[in-house]
């Protein structure tokens, strides 16, 4: 029976997962930001978003509120769940060739997904080139 030296695979492990951290930076310094961004259709409401959803900015025109303080919430909350669902997709999209097969099933249960092809976030926002 040959012997288990756990000292080797947890040095093995280690070694591995700087492997996997030193790509994974290099792959977010490609993509630039993983926020994701959505606005209203006039543009009066644009949101930002960390990965998970933390909202990191939020605009309002004058026009925005004109709607009243009711319909605006509903409006952040609606654009936030969309630049949610786009930080995820970026973010599957620079981590998944770094974590593999596997890696993919733990960003799924993250949060962390690819938007289909015909999903409407698809469609850039104007101004952001893109999601």
């Amino acid at each position: 029976m040959a012997e288990f030296d756990v000292d080797r695979e947890v040095a093995r492990a280690g070694e591995q997962a700087d492997r996997t951290a030193e790509r994974a930076r290099e792959r977010f310094e490609r993509a630039g930001s993983v926020a994701g961004r959505a606005e209203s259709a006039n543009g009066a409401i644009s949101v930002e978003v960390a990965p998970g959803g933390l909202l990191t900015d939020v605009r309002l025109t004058h026009a925005a509120l004109r709607g009243g303080s009711e319909a605006v919430a509903q409006q952040i909350m609606e654009l936030a769940e969309r630049a949610t669902r786009r930080a995820g997709d970026r973010m599957y999209g620079s981590l998944s060739p770094v974590l593999g097969k596997d890696g993919e099933k733990h960003l799924a249960r993250l949060g962390y997904e690819p938007l289909p092809d015909d999903d409407e976030d698809e469609a850039p926002l104007p101004g952001h080139g893109g999601r």
